[in-house]
């Protein structure tokens, strides 16, 4: 089993937590990622449907982590190649100061019910707006939304700052992949006091598409572990990098220099041996470059759900 979950909360000793989250992930065998901050915690973790349901159970349990929303993926261990838990300035890196963007200050939640029904009747002035780095919603989105070209979600802000007349007197939804995201980005654009109202998905587009895989969002949701990206629907909103077949499956370049990760379809995977380029397949094939492991596939960047 695989669980995804989040939430913001003041953690006063965030070392001391971390340490124990630790020794009881150690525990119970489970792997993936948890960061903590002063803000909250934000976690991936994966292992057996017996060690996941018990380490529920003990957050539940914990003052700091009851009512926590955990989402559910099918997979073990083997999703994440190590357990990772580390201590940062935010749990979720908007690269603005946490104590000046708070979720105090968050948008309104929409339940995937209130979002599919404002998505069936939209208001004439309402906007989507996908909080995502364009590697995700290349792959997958939520119809008519705005997809902001950002590589990070630290960009977003300054996304934001440069657009700001496209908020104006709007009705925003934002939408990320399990919520986490949106917390403080609906914050940031309801701080800025130029849309009319503001509004996230609860749960994100994991919830939302549980309910409605064939609803208003279309292709894969991109993920932050082995599997990469789930297929929602049949819908294929992207194509490969190297010929421009429609595809939506990501790799990472084999020449561990590069890493790039990209969208390859098979016919391309085995003309380039799994490489981005004809320059990186050269380097492999003469062995002018060190070679990355091919599996799993998990792109580089922190996990953000």
């Amino acid at each position: 089993m695989i669980l995804l979950f989040y939430k913001y909360v003041d953690i006063q000793n965030p070392e001391a937590i971390r340490a124990w989250q630790r020794a009881l992930c150690e525990k119970l065998r489970l792997t993936g990622r948890i960061i903590f901050a002063h803000e909250g915690i934000n976690g991936t973790v994966a292992g057996s449907d017996e060690a996941c349901q018990e380490y529920i159970k003990i957050m539940d349990s914990h003052e700091l982590f009851g009512d926590i929303d955990f989402k559910t993926a099918q997979g073990d261990a083997t999703a994440f190649p190590k357990l990772k838990i580390s201590v940062k300035e935010e749990i979720v890196r908007l690269g603005v100061d946490p104590k000046k963007v708070t979720v105090k200050d968050s948008g309104q939640y929409l339940t995937p019910e209130q979002t599919h029904h404002l998505l069936q009747n939209p208001p004439k002035n309402l906007i989507i707006i996908d909080t995502r780095n364009d590697y995700e919603w290349a792959i997958g989105r939520f119809k008519n939304a705005i997809t902001p070209p950002t590589k990070t979600f630290r960009e977003f802000p300054e996304y934001v700052d440069k657009n700001l007349d496209a908020f104006k007197d709007k009705e925003v939804l934002m939408y990320c992949t399990g919520g986490v995201r949106c917390e403080r980005a609906t914050a940031y654009v309801n701080l800025k006091g130029v849309a009319k109202k503001v509004y996230h998905i609860q749960g994100g587009i994991q919830r939302y598409t549980e309910q409605y895989p064939d609803g208003f969002f279309r292709g894969s949701n991109y993920v932050f572990d082995s599997r990469v990206n789930i297929k929602i629907n049949d819908d294929i909103l992207s194509t490969c990098a190297l010929c421009t077949t429609p595809w939506d499956q990501y790799i990472n370049c084999k020449n561990a220099l590069c890493n790039k990760h990209f969208l390859a379809c098979p016919a391309c995977v085995q003309t380039y041996n799994h490489t981005c380029s004809q320059n990186c397949q050269t380097l492999v094939l003469a062995k002018q470059t060190p070679e990355r492991s091919l599996f799993p596939e998990i792109n580089s960047s922190p996990n953000s759900l």
